[in-house]
């Protein structure tokens, strides 16, 4: 699905800045950023097997884990965890994953 890929790109994005976060930010915020891009395939993954009612659901986590995500990038940057450039590279991916995903709970 491509709604998955993209969440496994944005993963694989948060992961990258996450590696240039402060070390006293591993139980924080670099945590929460963290679980919450990892939620974002993973929901997609797991209702893709179950009914579309079902699969509504999971589509709703993960989208609300996405806004999550964020927010929480945006805390980040205002922490000056990651630069303005970082922040607005990731929300492009970020809000093409939402739009996406809500066009396909749609079709559903």
């Amino acid at each position: 699905m491509k709604i998955w890929k993209l969440g496994i790109e944005i993963v694989d994005d948060v992961f990258g800045l996450l590696s240039e976060f402060p070390k006293d930010e591993k139980f924080g915020l670099r945590s929460q950023l963290s679980r919450c891009s990892v939620s974002i395939p993973s929901n997609i993954a797991e209702g893709s097997s179950r009914t579309d009612k079902s699969f509504l659901h999971f589509l709703d986590i993960s989208l609300g884990s996405s806004f999550e995500l964020e927010t929480q990038l945006i805390i980040a940057c205002n922490r000056n965890y990651i630069n303005k450039e970082q922040l607005t590279k990731i929300e492009v991916k970020i809000q093409e994953f939402q739009k996406m995903t809500m066009g396909f709970q749609n079709k559903l």
